[in-house]
């Protein structure tokens, strides 16, 4: 597999996609659940009063990238006790916000809280769920179709830093991953399918696993492989990620040795990142600088160090929050240190591995016109060059504290803080 097969790849599915869906970003990850947007003319310098088109205060702390579709943004965030969900206009006028129960407590004071898994949206409804264990549906008038509290139908959450998975919305089903100890036998936990028109279980799936302590712990999000009419979950925790079958839950394949049963066993590297699946590779990272898998997507039945499904391994460099991105033959890394990795996406060479802003990033990287945004704690967002050259465009800083990765629609980037929302967009 080369290069030219990713691009070529990669950019029929981006246009084909485009074509429908070019000004909304309807979950976390954009249009495809990836962290790519084929959006032109964006920023590339701003500062807390250039570029801005408006800001929002916001009600509280929140870690959620807004879903949006058309006029209608949806974001969800602590407002005092509670949990809510906002609906804002894509001019920066709040339009409803609907209450979602009561908050719960921050990790690590700062780390996040219970409006950390992000929306998404259908161009219907919206769909939300946060880490009290409430999981609702609206339509975009504000009116609930359903809801439930995943806690009392599933099992209470035994999670050291709360429950941050986003659900991914695929044709008219849910998916989401409950991956936290307590669920018996011992290191097993749920995937599950709903059914997006009524909240009502289609299936619920025991996932199993070996490891233990804070591994039973996993902070990742499930995310959907498809090419043409194939498709497949992708589930992350607990040691190993899986595949399942979206008919039943039935597990395909399982990759193993991302931390090995011996005594290296490391008994805290519980996953915070996902894996980014694209149609013709799938990357898998793990924690604390552990090791990236490269899978290819026929995989089948248990994958170790050396199988033949797997594309390529690095040992060292793993993200060890933000999400790895794939667009056009590259893999781009973004370390959780703001250290960026490039490799090439069909044989895991490196391009270069250099320094951007020393801080905490726990965002995942956004691809769009040919830029890669790297969003900081701090409010730093830095932009880099897309390419196998490291070329820093740009630091912009905002007065703000940023957990959320960006969203982009409409040609305006937005940012989830904790004080504001904000819109970012060239002058017009």
């Amino acid at each position: 597999m080369n290069r030219s097969l990713f691009f070529h790849t990669g950019v029929l599915t981006l246009l084909a996609f485009s074509s429908v869906q070019a000004d909304n970003w309807p979950q976390w990850r954009g249009p495809n659940n990836d962290g790519v947007c084929m959006e032109k003319n964006l920023p590339t310098t701003w500062d807390a009063s250039t570029n801005i088109a408006w800001k929002l205060p916001m009600p509280g702390m929140g870690g959620a990238t807004p879903a949006i579709w058309g006029d209608r943004l949806f974001v969800t965030s602590e407002e005092g006790k509670q949990l809510v969900l906002l609906c804002i206009s894509t001019d920066g006028k709040e339009l409803w916000k609907r209450s979602l129960g009561s908050a719960t407590p921050r990790a690590r004071s700062d780390e996040g809280n219970g409006a950390s898994a992000s929306p998404s949206t259908d161009g219907k409804h919206v769909y939300v769920f946060v880490g009290n264990g409430t999981f609702a549906a609206f339509d975009f008038a504000g009116k609930e179709v359903w809801r439930f509290n995943a806690q009392q139908r599933y099992g209470k959450f035994n999670i050291q830093f709360g429950i941050h998975s986003t659900p991914v919305l695929h044709g008219n089903r849910l998916y989401v991953q409950l991956i936290h100890s307590g669920v018996k036998p011992r290191g097993s936990g749920w995937i599950v399918c709903l059914d997006k028109a009524t909240g009502a279980d289609v299936w619920k799936y025991l996932r199993k696993s070996d490891g233990y302590d804070e591994n039973e712990h996993s902070y990742a999000s499930c995310f959907m492989w498809s090419r043409g009419k194939d498709a497949y979950l992708v589930v992350h925790g607990n040691d190993y990620a899986t595949a399942h079958r979206l008919e039943d839950g039935e597990e395909i394949w399982r990759l193993g040795d991302l931390n090995p049963k011996d005594d290296r066993y490391n008994r805290f590297l519980r996953f915070v990142a996902s894996p980014v699946c694209t149609p013709d590779l799938i990357v898998v990272p793990t924690a604390k600088n552990g090791p990236v898998v490269a899978v290819k997507p026929e995989a089948k039945g248990t994958i170790g160090k050396g199988s033949p499904f797997e594309q390529w391994r690095i040992e060292k460099g793993t993200p060890d929050v933000p999400c790895p991105l794939v667009h056009n033959g590259l893999v781009y890394l973004c370390r959780e240190n703001g250290e960026l990795i490039c490799l090439d996406a069909a044989s895991g060479k490196q391009y270069y591995r250099r320094a951007t802003h020393n801080h905490r990033h726990r965002a995942s990287p956004v691809y769009a016109d040919g830029k890669l945004y790297l969003t900081s704690r701090d409010g730093m967002i830095t932009v880099v060059a897309a390419g196998t050259e490291f070329n820093k465009l740009a630091s912009n800083k905002l007065p703000d504290e940023i957990a959320a990765s960006p969203a982009i629609s409409g040609g305006k980037i937005f940012v989830r803080g904790f004080k504001y929302l904000w819109a970012i967009e060239n002058p017009r």
